[in-house]
């Protein structure tokens, strides 16, 4: 009997070959959280991996880029605009993803402008003066991605995106301490200009050593205590989602409060060595949180 189902359209077929790009992008990266949940549902799993892969596309741009990064994030920028609107460049099958899962999930342009704009700001801002003008920073680079997450997850309300900040911002901190080291390589320092003045650290001379002083080493420990103040405010967000994405939530903040501990283990010298997760440890949390997906309330992590 002859199939009388109609064939799939060419828009459809670039979509999913689009897609299944995303999908490889995301379990080709290593990453200190996870990015996918074998419990969401298949269209859930489909545009996380299409925002991951948009936010990674545009990190590696404004890092790693040969060339002037600030034309190449402009023109990416317009690209964008291009296929937010419906007119995506089939040779950037990122951006194809993006703009169906923009489209299917309601997610608001400004959140993806915002994460252009903080890797066009890291080409021409190198300090912060103080912690307010950090978390202004972290407005464009940490929190759209938790607001792009809830919109995935079908989750509003104005609780739930102050969770999501919080959260964001804690990881986003705890990564800045992570790579002190990095960052500097870079030309950038996420430490607060008027913290360090407090502490008595200049930077510039601190960052440029192969182990930190007793003086950094007091102010990173301070900065990890204000990203666990973060990740811990933001903690009710899980028990408020549905079970499928409790544990994929919960990992994540975990993750972020492990790499903490693990600054803290190295008593806050990340110029050393730079902390991070293994494999086995990262899949570790993530399997202790689906043990428990079904608790609606777990407790927060302590400092370890």
């Amino acid at each position: 009997m002859p199939d009388s189902r109609p064939a799939p359209r060419a828009e459809d077929r670039a979509e999913r070959a689009a897609h299944a790009a995303c999908a490889r992008l995301a379990r080709s990266h290593y990453e200190n959280f996870p990015v996918r949940g074998p419990l969401l549902r298949s269209a859930e799993r489909r545009d996380l991996a299409a925002v991951y892969a948009f936010c990674r596309t545009t990190d590696d741009l404004g890092d790693e880029a040969e060339g002037d990064r600030g034309v190449l994030l402009a023109q990416w920028r317009l690209k964008l605009e291009e296929a937010l609107v419906g007119r995506p460049d089939a040779g950037q099958p990122v951006l194809v993803a993006l703009a169906r899962t923009a489209r299917e999930r309601g997610l608001e342009a400004d959140l993806f402008f915002r994460i252009v704009e903080a890797n066009r700001r890291d080409q021409e801002v190198s300090w912060y003066s103080d912690r307010e003008a950090l978390l202004e920073y972290c407005r464009h680079s940490a929190t759209p991605v938790g607001r792009m997450v809830l919109g995935v997850a079908g989750a509003r309300g104005a609780d739930l995106t102050a969770f999501s900040d919080a959260t964001c911002i804690g990881l986003q901190l705890a990564n800045f301490w992570q790579d002190l080291a990095g960052d500097h390589r870079r030309g950038r320092c996420y430490l607060p200009l008027e913290d360090c003045d407090r502490h008595g650290v200049d930077p510039e001379v601190e960052l440029a050593r192969t182990s930190a002083s007793p003086a950094l080493r007091s102010l990173v420990a301070e900065e990890v205590s204000w990203a666990r103040e973060h990740l811990a405010r933001g903690w009710p967000l899980a028990e408020r989602l549905p079970v499928r994405w409790r544990p994929l939530v919960r990992a994540f903040t975990r993750g972020g409060w492990a790499i903490c501990d693990a600054i803290a283990a190295l008593d806050h010298d990340t110029l050393t060595r730079r902390p991070s997760l293994s494999a086995r440890a990262r899949r570790r949390l993530l399997l202790s949180e689906y043990a428990r997906a079904w608790r609606t309330v777990v407790p927060a992590p302590t400092v370890a």
